[in-house]
């Protein structure tokens, strides 16, 4: 089992900036990847930044060169620096890691609040 825990939700104003944090902890030998997620109210949870263990990096079209996802593997940590926010960005950020075997099996955290409002 994988626990992820995030934090540095925060409230900011539109054009602020902040940086989410996940610590990965447990069974964390073969991951594949790491993530972000979020879920704003009365929508679907979205894709927001990924970045696979080779190095491979995927951005939701709505927070590319706004947003920057990095990691440090030896500390299991992953990172998503928000630059430029917009109220739209208000949603639950996700941390989410998998690995992938047979099937792929994916881990959550809790959730951390963004809210982007003047």
């Amino acid at each position: 089992q994988v626990q992820l825990v995030e934090s540095g939700g925060d409230l900011v104003q539109p054009g602020g900036s902040l940086r989410l944090s996940c610590a990965a902890s447990g069974s964390t030998f073969g991951i594949n990847g790491m993530g972000w997620y979020r879920q704003a109210p009365g929508k679907q949870r979205e894709l927001v930044a990924a970045s696979t263990r080779s190095g491979n990096i995927n951005y939701a079209d709505s927070v590319k060169g706004r947003f920057t996802i990095s990691r440090d593997n030896a500390k299991n940590t992953v990172y998503l620096q928000m630059n430029s926010l917009k109220p739209e960005d208000t949603a639950v950020y996700y941390c989410n890691a998998w690995r992938v075997g047979a099937l792929r099996i994916d881990y959550w955290g809790q959730g951390t609040q963004v809210t982007v409002s003047s």
